[in-house]
This record gives C-alpha cells, sequence and structure tokens, in this order.
C-alpha cells in the first residue's frame, strides 16, 4: 500500500506542473489523480486499522518527498531535461515538493482521524465521504498555498487560488461520484470474500 502512495504522490505532483483548462476552469492533470490517496487510505484504515493507516502515512511521506522533487525535476514541464539538470536546485520544484509533503502528511492524517471517527456509522458512505470532503480540502489549501503563493512561476502565481478551488471542486466530484461508490464496491467484495473464511 505504501508503494500504491509514492506512485500516486509522483505521478500527482508530475501532472500539477500541467494546466489544463476544464469547462473555462484553470486546474491540473493532478488533481484528477490524487483522489486515488484518499481511497487508498480509507480502505487501509477499514480493513486494516487507523494505526496501519498511519504507518503507511509515515513510510511512505520521505521517499514520496525524494521521488517527487526528483521526477519533476527531470521532467520539468512534461520533457525530459537532462540529468543534469540535477545538480543544481531547482526551488519551483522543491516548493511542490515540499508543498506536497506537507499537505499529504496534514490531509491524510486528519482523513485517517475523521474517518476512524466516523466509520461505525450506520451509512456505510458516511466516513469515506466526509474524510474525503475535509481531507481534501485541507490538503488544497496546503498544497496550493505553500506551492504556488508568490511562485516564480507568473501563470501559477497569478491563477493560484482559481486553480485550487477548481483542483478541489474536481477532488469532491472525483471522489464523491466514483470513489465513494468504488470503496463501497470494494468492501462489499472484500466483507463477502472474508466471511466464509471465519466460518
Amino acid at each position: 500500500m505504501a508503494a500504491f502512495h509514492l506512485f500516486i504522490i509522483a505521478l500527482s505532483n508530475y501532472l500539477v506542473q500541467i494546466p489544463v483548462e476544464l469547462f473555462g476552469f484553470n486546474t491540473t492533470w493532478g488533481a484528477i489523480t490524487f483522489p486515488f490517496i484518499f481511497l487508498a487510505t480509507d480502505l487501509t484504515v477499514r480493513l486494516f486499522g487507523a494505526a496501519t493507516a498511519r504507518r503507511i502515512i509515515f513510510t511512505a511521506m520521505m521517499p514520496a518527498l525524494l521521488i517527487s522533487y526528483l521526477l519533476s525535476v527531470l521532467f520539468y514541464e512534461g520533457r525530459f531535461q537532462g540529468w543534469e539538470t540535477l545538480s543544481s536546485l531547482n526551488t519551483f520544484v522543491g516548493r511542490i515538493a515540499l508543498a506536497s509533503f506537507l499537505a499529504y502528511l496534514i490531509g491524510q492524517i486528519l482523513d485517517v482521524q475523521v474517518f476512524n471517527r466516523l466509520r461505525q456509522s450506520r451509512a456505510w458512505w458516511v466516513a469515506p465521504a466526509c474524510s474525503s470532503v475535509i481531507g481534501g480540502l485541507i490538503d488544497t489549501l496546503v498544497f496550493f498555498s505553500i506551492a504556488f503563493y508568490r511562485s516564480t512561476d507568473a501563470f501559477m502565481a497569478a491563477n493560484w487560488p482559481e486553480i485550487a478551488t477548481v483542483d478541489y471542486a474536481i477532488k469532491l466530484i472525483v471522489s464523491l461520484s466514483l470513489f465513494v461508490p468504488a470503496y463501497g464496491a470494494i468492501m462489499g467484495l472484500v466483507t463477502r470474500h472474508l466471511k466464509p473464511a471465519r466460518a
């Protein structure tokens, strides 16, 4: 599960450098990939407990910071820049990696807390929906404010509040319309699969 977290974080941090316009709004491709983290974390909390989910978060966070930085420098603006780019510090990418590190840590720990408190609810969808809404909001605010406030990238510096708002809206749409139902389906399969083993 920690490897899945690393993959999603690295992919999302690379994709956040690539702006896209959706329905007339500016956002990034990272908004579409990052919600997978919340699905993985929520399933981990439900199946293995909050302590295991926290352990995965702490296991993934430092390698994710390093991998995100390296990939984003090497493939800056969607093109391979050459190995020599690693010889100097790219502060734009460094801010993205640091922002991702802090947003991931804070957002995922909060997601675990919210999900764990609500998982005993009679309605199966309450915990994943609420944890996605709250965790996604905190993650988005922390990430975009650290990564792009007064950024050296003029477009991102000027547009980060709009991009963050659209990013959060996309995370909500993806999480609530795709991942919460996927969570329910996966939990149904796992629960049916585990019941005969316990008998």
